[in-house]
């Protein structure tokens, strides 16, 4: 049975580019650029490893364009959205700011790792208005 368990390196890689794939169209909610075009998110951010044979731990990494960025609990939620609407396995994400690049980091990765908070912010229409926003994928 422990077997069922073991993944395969090439199976951790498959779901870190799902998700990077996922992830990297997320629109900017300040620029007219994706998270990828800005360097917020990159492949080698995305960290998987199984928790147990159904579910897998998801940790993301991103960089905000700018230590005081005003919008990076808003780039985090809409990253959370995006992987609850786009990802077909069972997961837990840890979605948190790489250490050092931003002002307040710490409370930034609490909101944007706290349901509560996440499901409260939802909740907010004009909020929702925006990360539905950032979420349409455009063609250029």
């Amino acid at each position: 049975m422990a077997a069922n368990i073991m993944s395969t390196d090439a199976e951790l890689k498959d779901v870190a580019a799902a998700v990077f794939d996922s992830l990297r169209s997320i629109r900017d909610p300040e620029k007219d650029a994706t998270l990828e075009d800005l360097e917020v998110i990159k492949e080698e951010g995305i960290k998987v490893t199984r928790l147990n044979n159904i579910k897998f731990l998801i940790n993301i990494e991103f960089v905000p364009t700018v230590p005081h960025c005003s919008l990076a609990t808003l780039i985090g939620l809409c990253m959370r959205v995006k992987l609850s609407r786009s990802l077909p396995y069972s997961y837990k994400a840890d979605i948190s700011i790489a250490p050092g690049t931003h002002n307040t980091e710490g409370e930034v990765n609490k909101q944007i790792n706290d349901k509560e908070r996440v499901a409260a912010a939802l909740e907010n229409p004009n909020l929702s208005r925006v990360v539905e926003e950032c979420l349409v994928e455009r063609d250029y």
